[in-house]
């Protein structure tokens, strides 16, 4: 599991859209129309390899854009320059490739990104900083695994002698780095700002939002009273996205959550996901309130990994919460 992720903090899915004919009426070019859920049926699951992530048109989720978190201590200019480097290439169809090279290659998180570095000449250019042993620390899940090496390589390159180390959640690593034990973290920063928020603001209400700017300046605003300094977001985010098939996508033209709830409500739809799903704001209750969408039945399974993903392929579920940046997405 995610690095003290979780279901009530997480954000806007990767879109692979599913593209569909659409000049003359429907069938006229010897195509078959897609098919609408009538209403109150809903949309049967359809079972395929190739998962997709419905796009989150109306911003349900929250903006968990992908951060480096620094130690202020250590935050020259030249160190939070050469992470912002990362920031700028990273968007989240890159992160969904990064993972595949890990978790379906086999490839080991140093070499994806150390290929990943060089194929975005992330090096060129970097200035040297002052120098001095730097630690960035990594959650235990491929992700961070893979960012926490982009980070080492930025960091060598201005001449810092850098180590990654695997620390394990976020409730473990966030206090190490104010504590300077270890000095970077890569971050989500509608996650972090909210974990931010209970530590400083004992909960209070939520700082974070769907508009990323607003979620950054309340994610720094909180990170000065603890002694944190962060980078520029990138454009990659990893949040709670709702998968489907390719073939259920194109067998009822749906490629929206929101064409989800017009043309798929009903009995026949089957949501997948962890249990408490049924009772987190951004899961089952928010496709609910946001969308409209009402389901016939929820298959309780697991937090986006591989009961969800199976029951998509094998037809057992209609969708299921698979994270945005998983590898699933990553077309073969």
């Amino acid at each position: 599991m995610r690095a003290g992720r979780r279901l009530s903090i997480a954000v806007v899915g990767a879109v692979a859209a599913a593209v569909l004919a659409g000049c003359g009426d429907a069938g006229s070019s010897g195509t078959e129309a897609p098919e609408q859920g009538a209403s109150g049926e809903g949309c049967a699951p359809v079972a395929g390899e190739q998962l997709i992530a419905l796009e989150d048109d109306k911003s349900l989720q929250n903006a968990d854009n992908i951060i480096p978190a620094v130690n202020s201590e250590v935050a020259t200019p030249q160190l939070i320059a050469a992470l912002d480097k990362v920031s700028a290439v990273l968007d989240t169809p890159k992160l969904v490739q990064l993972n595949k090279a890990v978790d379906v290659d086999r490839k080991s998180a140093q070499a994806a990104a150390q290929e990943f570095a060089d194929a975005n000449s992330l090096t060129d250019g970097v200035e040297q900083g002052p120098g001095g042993q730097i630690t960035v620390g990594a959650g235990n899940f491929t992700e961070s695994e893979i960012i926490a090496e982009l980070y080492k390589i930025q960091l060598a390159a201005a001449g810092y002698q850098a180590t990654v180390q695997q620390i394990g959640n976020r409730e473990l690593y966030e206090p190490a780095l104010e504590k300077g034990e270890i000095q970077v973290v890569p971050e989500y920063a509608a996650t972090l700002a909210e974990f931010l928020n209970g530590k400083v603001n004992s909960g209070g209400q939520p700082v974070s939002s769907p508009d990323v700017d607003k979620t950054v300046t309340a994610l720094r605003d909180l990170g000065e009273q603890v002694g944190l300094t962060f980078g520029a977001p990138a454009a990659a985010q990893n949040q709670n996205a709702f998968a489907v098939t390719q073939e259920f996508s194109e067998k009822y033209g749906v490629r929206t959550l929101s064409e989800l709830a017009e043309k798929c409500s009903g009995t026949a739809t089957v949501l997948g996901g962890p249990p408490e799903c049924q009772e987190r704001p951004f899961c089952k209750p928010g496709l609910e309130q946001t969308y409209g969408l009402t389901v016939g039945s929820f298959s309780s399974l697991d937090q986006g990994g591989p009961l969800t993903k199976t029951g998509l392929r094998n037809g057992t579920i209609s969708v299921g919460l698979v994270f945005s940046t998983d590898a699933a997405y990553a077309q073969s």
